[in-house]
């Protein structure tokens, strides 16, 4: 397969094969931004949706087990209620700069008086924080929303260790850049279908229903993976985290067989993982596949917590991709969604 699939036009591949390098200009362009000086910050909340939204789960999960502050992610308009005051910080992040929640929730943390940036490449969003005096971190990205997840992601992890909520950061991203150039010498599209456990594994999950599991801080990649089986392949899918689907999801392993029967499931899996959380994932699988649902794990590479959280995402990125191929639609185009917003304009 050439890099530049007919059924490609728009090269969602090339996005795709960028990832480690928009993650590491990410994490420059964080690390020299202009930025004032805070208030102390007790808790972060990051506005977005769809592909933006994302990399602030992946930044909260990331976060949740070595900073000291809570970080949330809110996709709506408005802010939720404890969201007010200079000791919450409120990251507006927008691709466009025009997705109508996050300008909502930043008017809102205007108006509550919260410490704020604004993260997006122009847009509205641009223009209000000027006026407001409000700092912006304006990126170049030409795509999908959904294929800057580097930037969203690399921004804010720049901007937590120049908060001092985390450190040392410069080793963890360049595992991360290393693990993804390793991994798409062997998952890019000119890697023949025997050799590419992507390509094969989208080929199973044709006509299925997939469901994808992740437990602890993965749970964030099984969203992600959710999102771009929607976005690139057009195909229904969903997500669980580990435990919580020991305590509810196996018991439903029983109706309507005719379901069961075409659906995949998909266990995302670090070395990282918690030891209860590794039997749980081996002992789920068995009850899965004694339920007649057909059952495959994919295991993180690398060595750092980052690293293994981007190999992860970037291999759903080509199953999802391949998938698309596979149904033969074009992985860049949302219609849906511009329809959706089109008539929300009116």
């Amino acid at each position: 397969m050439n890099e530049i699939n007919p059924k490609d036009p728009e090269n969602m591949a090339g996005h795709i094969k960028s990832l480690p390098r928009d993650l590491e200009n990410a994490w420059k362009l964080g690390s020299e931004a202009p930025l004032p000086t805070y208030p102390k910050i007790e808790k972060i909340l990051i506005s977005g949706m769809g592909g933006s939204a994302i990399g602030g789960d992946l930044f909260g999960s990331y976060l949740s087990t070595i900073a000291p502050v809570p970080v949330l992610s809110h996709r709506d308009y408005r802010l939720p209620a404890w969201a007010r005051g200079s000791e919450t910080l409120v990251v507006c992040s927008s691709h466009s700069g025009n997705t109508e929640e996050t300008l909502s929730s930043f008017e809102a943390a205007l108006e509550r008086g919260c410490s704020l940036l604004a993260i997006s490449t122009g847009g509205k969003l641009q223009r209000r924080a000027l006026e407001a005096g409000i700092p912006h971190w304006q990126f170049n990205h030409v795509g999908q929303p959904r294929t800057a997840i580097g930037w969203s992601f690399g921004l804010l992890l720049a901007l937590a260790e120049r908060l001092e909520l985390v450190q040392d950061q410069q080793q963890e991203i360049n595992q991360a850049v290393l693990v993804m150039e390793r991994q798409h010498t062997l998952l890019a599209p000119s890697v023949p279908l025997l050799e590419n456990a992507a390509k094969r594994l989208a080929g199973q999950l044709l006509e299925r229903n997939v469901v994808i599991f992740a437990a602890g801080e993965v749970e964030v990649i099984a969203r992600r993976w959710k999102g771009q089986f929607n976005e690139l392949a057009k195909a229904w899918a969903s997500f669980e985290g580990i435990p919580e689907m020991n305590h509810n999801t196996l018991a439903g392993l029983v109706f309507p067989e005719s379901l069961l029967e075409k659906t995949s499931a998909i266990f995302l899996r670090s070395p990282l993982d918690h030891p209860r959380n590794q039997k749980r994932i081996d002992l789920s699988m068995q009850f899965f596949l004694q339920a007649g649902v057909m059952v495959d794990s994919v295991m993180a590479s690398g060595e750092g917590r980052l690293a293994q959280l981007w190999s992860l995402l970037q291999f759903g990125d080509y199953v999802s991709y391949y998938l698309a191929l596979d149904y033969g639609i074009d992985p860049t185009p949302v219609e849906a969604l511009n329809s959706l917003k089109a008539a929300l304009s009116d």
